[in-house]
């Protein structure tokens, strides 16, 4: 399983940074090749000052090795031996009507000290963070997501969707970092779901993120904004930062074992403000959008 799914990811790489060189029409992804002390090591792609993403980047990463102490006490388990790979993206457009978005898909095998696989699970989702709402890019894109769900389990939309909302979740701001989309972890095999089951559902979203974001940037791309909107975009990164840094599971297991540091921290936006105790004025755009991150809906 694991060479499969690494393989696919491979491929997905390579095809989502053609589809989004494509969308952006100036700027191409540099690649970068880097290795793990610990074992194994990764492909990072990122791009940056563009005509349409500000910074981005779609990396993959397979990881092996001791578990890390940390991931021990995470997992409840004593010393094991570990493998993890996936695909992590996320792009930060310039213009303030294009939305940032966030995708991972991943896998991860534990072992017994005689090499046996005692533990392997699926996680995985994509989410969307805009700065101006858009009820029709809301809409189109959890189409898009309970498509590639429905094809599996009419159950697995609803699920995940609340999940989503769970996981991207700012406590401390008690508010949502975005209009979500969906959140799957720990997918282990039952009488109901095989492994490879689970990999039919996890690749099937992940081929549907470029028809669920690509539409979208099409649309918004073009539209003009001013510096004050702008601002406002900046001030909203802030809150994108303070999640990964304080709250993304995802950001904290890449530093407890050692990952890469400039693969880990590429989710983080170039030009970002925090404005003492800013509030958007009332009955703007901008209000509008704390109101509904204040409480996620159902889009559907």
């Amino acid at each position: 399983m694991k060479e499969q799914f690494y393989k696919y990811i491979q491929g997905l790489q390579d095809t989502i940074v053609s589809g989004l060189e494509a969308v952006d029409g100036q700027a191409k992804f540099r690649e970068d090749i880097w290795e793990r002390p610990e074992g194994g090591g990764g492909r990072t792609r990122v791009i940056e000052n563009g005509a349409v993403f500000e910074k981005g980047g779609v990396n993959i990463s397979a990881v092996h090795g001791k578990l890390p102490e940390a991931m021990q006490k995470m997992f409840n388990v004593g010393e094991a031996d570990f493998f993890a790979c996936g695909l992590s993206l996320v792009l930060h457009p310039k213009n303030p009507m294009v939305p940032t978005v966030h995708a991972n898909w991943r896998y991860f095998e534990m072992y017994d000290n005689q090499g046996n696989v005692i533990q392997q699970w699926f996680g995985g989702g994509q989410d969307l963070t805009p700065y101006y709402l858009f009820e029709k890019d809301a809409k189109h894109f959890h189409q898009t997501c309970k498509i590639a769900c429905d094809k599996h389990n009419p159950e697995f939309y609803p699920k995940y969707k609340k999940q989503c909302d769970a996981y991207f979740w700012n406590a401390h701001r008690n508010e949502a970092r975005g209009i979500g989309g969906l959140f799957f972890d720990y997918c282990k095999a039952t009488d109901e779901m095989s492994m490879q089951d689970w990999y039919n559902f996890v690749t099937e979203v992940g081929n549907s993120f470029l028809e669920a974001y690509v539409p979208i940037v099409e649309r918004r791309k073009i539209l003009l904004y001013t510096e004050e909107q702008r601002t406002w975009q900046e001030i909203r990164r802030g809150r994108y930062v303070e999640f990964n840094l304080v709250h993304d599971k995802g950001t904290l297991f890449g530093l407890k074992t050692n990952g890469r540091i400039e693969s880990i921290l590429m989710s983080l936006p170039p030009h970002v403000q925090w404005v003492y105790d800013h509030h958007p004025e009332v009955g703007s755009d901008e209000e509008r959008l704390i109101q509904t991150l204040e409480n996620p809906r159902e889009w559907m």
